[in-house]
Order: structure tokens, then C-alpha cells, then sequence
């Protein structure tokens, strides 16, 4: 797999992201100084997973990805494998490959990983979650990660709040060549199904009037909100999808007020594509942030 493992060598630019800070001048006396506005470009930059570097900022972004039932997943072991599943996927960073992730992009086959801990673990719960979801199409998913017909990669992704959506499509699309390319050196990424795991929030003891709160939930299942905006594309190609709360949650709206007096409810989110639909879901969350951008 030596296409994939030279990757480093051949670092690429993801995408110069345009961020406007307050700057004096220099060349300004100071009565422009609060008017002048400087444009600073950030290079964000694909690299593959380090044992020596990433287990911390994996194991975070982890944390933040499953919420408040974080605590009920080996998060160590769990980071511990996608780091030395080093060619699959992507953490993406600015500046230098030595600083932790903003975001990270992976996939594990769920049936060859049954018996490790932090994957078994992950198969009882979203198993669990899937037939709580609130969407038929999911049902199945219990017996798809558990009686070996099928081959499943358990998709996990998560990055900073504040990340730029334009650096997703090339971390995906660089997945999508790097297990074609596992394919073809006989290795288990040959899916039948990706389970894409996620998160999503709903408002919850909002101020808003209640016509407004109507065409939300009209929007949406629920007023279901992305906290990744592809998800609401991707999910077109999807044969399940579903929301489902988590275990460990607790009663925490009135913490978490957010603007207009709203309160936001974290929920987990899932979506169950098949693999024949799974490069085409790719090329459309490229097209959708491509078009939002513009």
C-alpha cells in the first residue's frame, strides 16, 4: 500500500481558509489603526495517524463526538486503534503534522474488530440506539454488525466547532481512495455498508413563538439541527437514518442556553448507507459545501 504510505511525502493543501483579524497597520497612523483589517490565510493539511502525536487530540475529539455516553466507551483503546490503523483516514492540522488534530476521519471494519473491547462496545450501543432510533430502515442494523453477512465500517469523524466546512470533501474522498486501494491489497475494507456516526441537537424550552417553532420542525425530524452540515446532505443517500438520546444524559437544557434564549439538546445521529451509494453520497457533501462556500 505504498500509494497510501507516502502520502506524508506529498502533504496536500486542503484549503486556504480566509480569516479576517483585527491588525494595526503598520504603515497607518493610529487614527485608521481600528479601521485596517488584515486577511490571514490558514493551510489546513491532511496527514496520516501518529502513535507519537495524535492520541490525545484523537481521544478528544472522540470525546466530544459521543457527548455525554463518552463515559461509557473505552475512549484510550478506541483511539489507540484508529492511530495504528494509520493509513485509513485522516487528521487534518494547521501549521505543522507535530500539533494535535482539529479533525480526524476514519473508518473500522465492525466484523473484524468484533472482539476488541472498544469496538464491541461500539456494536452494542449503536446496535442499541439503532433499534431506538425512531426509523424502521434501521432495525436491521443490529443483525448487519452482528451475524457476519454483511460487512459494516463504523465511520467516526469529528472535528473542532469552529473548523471550516471546506476541509471535509478531501479528507473523504481521500478515504474513498485509500480503501480502494486496502481493496486491492486484500485487505478487510471491502464493506457492504458504512454506519456513519454523528450528532446532531434539537432546541429545546425555546422562546420563540410557536409558528416558528412549527416550521423547524417542518425542516426537519424534530428540528433536528446538524452540528456537521454535510450530514443533512449525505443522509439523502442514507437507507436508515435516525436521532436517538443519549444514555447518560441528564437535564441540562438550562445550561446550555444558547442564542434567542434557546435551549440546545445533544442527540446522537446515525445513518446506515449502503456501499454502492456511498461514493456518490462523497461526491455530494463536496458539492453542497462547494456551493455554500461560493
Amino acid at each position: 500500500m505504498g500509494k497510501k504510505r507516502s502520502r506524508e511525502e506529498a502533504q496536500k493543501e486542503v484549503v486556504q481558509n480566509d480569516s479576517t483579524v483585527d491588525k494595526m497597520d503598520e504603515d497607518s497612523d493610529s487614527s485608521d489603526s481600528d479601521e485596517d483589517m488584515d486577511i490571514i490565510n490558514v493551510d489546513f493539511e491532511l496527514f496520516n495517524y501518529d502513535k507519537d502525536i495524535d492520541f490525545h487530540g484523537v481521544k478528544t475529539l472522540l470525546r466530544q463526538l459521543f457527548d455525554a455516553d463518552a463515559q461509557l466507551f473505552d475512549l484510550s483503546g478506541l483511539s489507540d486503534m484508529i492511530i495504528e490503523q494509520n493509513t485509513i483516514g485522516s487528521t487534518c492540522k494547521v501549521d505543522d503534522k507535530a500539533n494535535d488534530a482539529y479533525a480526524f476521519l476514519t473508518v473500522l471494519n465492525a466484523w473484524e474488530h468484533r472482539e476488541k473491547k472498544p469496538v464491541a462496545q461500539l456494536i452494542e450501543y449503536l446496535s442499541d440506539k439503532a433499534v431506538k432510533a425512531g426509523d424502521s430502515s434501521l432495525a436491521v442494523l443490529p443483525e448487519l454488525l452482528t451475524s457476519g453477512k454483511a460487512q459494516v465500517g463504523i465511520v467516526l469523524s469529528e472535528r473542532l466547532i469552529n473548523m471550516p466546512a471546506e476541509v471535509i470533501p478531501p479528507m473523504w474522498n481521500m478515504m474513498i481512495e485509500e480503501i480502494a486501494d486496502a481493496v486491492d491489497d486484500k485487505e478487510p475494507y471491502e464493506f457492504t455498508h458504512y454506519l456513519v456516526v454523528s450528532r446532531g441537537y434539537v432546541e429545546v424550552a425555546s422562546s420563540l413563538d410557536q409558528e416558528e417553532q412549527k416550521r423547524k420542525r417542518a425542516r426537519g425530524e424534530k428540528g433536528l439541527q446538524y452540528f456537521h452540515p454535510e450530514d443533512e446532505e449525505m443522509r439523502k443517500h442514507a437507507v436508515g437514518a435516525g436521532t436517538y438520546t443519549f444514555t447518560k444524559e441528564g437535564d441540562s437544557a438550562d445550561s446550555k442556553r444558547a442564542f434567542q434564549e434557546l435551549g440546545v439538546k445533544s442527540q446522537g445521529f446515525m445513518m446506515l448507507i449502503e456501499a454502492g451509494k456511498f461514493k456518490k453520497a462523497v461526491k455530494a457533501i463536496g458539492d453542497y459545501i462547494g456551493a455554500a462556500a461560493n
